[in-house]
């Protein structure tokens, strides 16, 4: 297993890589229009940062990440537990699940829009219902894959639902839920990038869409890659550590 130092090293090298590979495209192009070096957003990353708009818009979008997560989570840890512990209802909402699962984002969103509004609670539902799905069905998996012994061990102690929940059951979903969480992050605020580009006033998508309006490049790879490097950090600090701990039982 690689140790963290030569993981960390691993990965320096790697985005450097990427870096220099951007370097060259964009030698090759030569056209700052279409594709320009990446020293070449420094200015209007430090203007960005100046006036405001980058944090305002970042946090803008942070917050509908946050939520939507947090709502998908719950909905979908809740939905694949019940699917997963009770066979008559995954057979009633199984096809259920196979259908969202099978819609495009791009339809929820717009149909979230048309039904609900352009405001701050269809932007959320839209996300929260791409996401839940997903959760639901990775929930249910590890739901299927509990330990019968340990079950019938706290029906021998008559360990009352929420002591049972809390001490046998969540313990052993604790690697699917940190699996969830993680692909939940990269996919959740793809999403919400979608849903600001499409009908929302502010946030990181929203000023994608106006410097796509402009033909303006250099701005909207400043917001992206400013995006990018915030979920980076929350997968390196937050989801990457979390999943570590709650896989550390497991034998490698």
């Amino acid at each position: 297993m690689t140790s963290g130092p030569d993981q960390r090293a691993v990965t320096a090298l790697s985005l450097l890589g990427l870096l220099v590979l951007w370097m060259g495209a964009a030698a090759l192009t030569a056209d700052a229009s279409v594709l320009p070096q990446p020293y070449a957003l420094i200015a209007p990353l430090r203007a960005e940062l100046a006036s405001g708009e980058l944090l305002y818009h970042l946090s803008q979008t942070l917050l509908r990440v946050a939520w939507a997560f947090t709502l998908a989570m719950a909905l979908g840890i809740a939905l694949g537990l019940v699917m997963g512990r009770s066979e008559r209802v995954n057979r009633w909402l199984d096809p259920w699940l196979v259908v969202f699962l099978n819609l495009p984002a791009l339809v929820l969103i717009v149909l979230c829009y048309l039904w609900i509004g352009l405001n701050e609670t269809a932007a959320i539902v839209a996300v929260v219902l791409n996401k839940v799905p997903n959760v639901a069905t990775m929930i249910r998996e590890g739901a299927r894959a509990t330990s019968p012994a340990l079950d019938a061990l706290a029906r021998v102690y008559r360990m009352p639902p929420a002591t049972r929940l809390r001490h046998v059951l969540l313990p052993q979903l604790a690697p699917f839920i940190a699996g969830a969480a993680r692909s939940g992050v990269a996919v959740i605020w793809k999403i919400v990038l979608v849903v600001e580009f499409l009908g929302r006033s502010s946030g990181i998508g929203f000023q994608i869409h106006l410097y796509f309006q402009l033909f303006d490049v250099a701005m909207v790879l400043v917001y992206a890659l400013s995006f990018i490097c915030v979920m980076l950090l929350v997968e390196w600090a937050l989801l990457q550590p979390w999943e570590r701990r709650v896989r550390r039982w497991r034998v490698v």
